[in-house]
């Protein structure tokens, strides 16, 4: 199974560690990643393993909008059944 990770805000130092450490914290691998810069924002998206999650995933999805807050960032994790199906024309 797999989640996509999305993270936008102004760019600060550490984005990717502190993301990654909530990852890893869950069991969560980071199997694809894509991040820039643009000026002073900073974008990235990500996909992520999650079969071997160690918590439930709507509370990883709650551990990454909490991150997200305390950093000003948006940051979103989807279950990429849903993410295909946003998607699908």
């Amino acid at each position: 199974m797999k989640a996509v990770i999305s993270v936008v805000g102004k760019d600060t130092f550490g984005i990717i560690a502190k993301v990654s450490a909530v990852c890893a914290g869950d069991q969560v691998n980071i199997q694809d990643i894509s991040q820039t810069v643009l000026q002073d924002y900073f974008s990235m998206i990500m996909l992520v393993d999650i079969s071997r999650i160690s918590v439930p995933f709507a509370d990883f999805v709650d551990q990454m909008s909490r991150l997200g807050e305390e950093n000003n960032l948006e940051i979103h994790a989807m279950h990429e059944d849903i993410f295909n199906a946003m998607h699908r024309i």
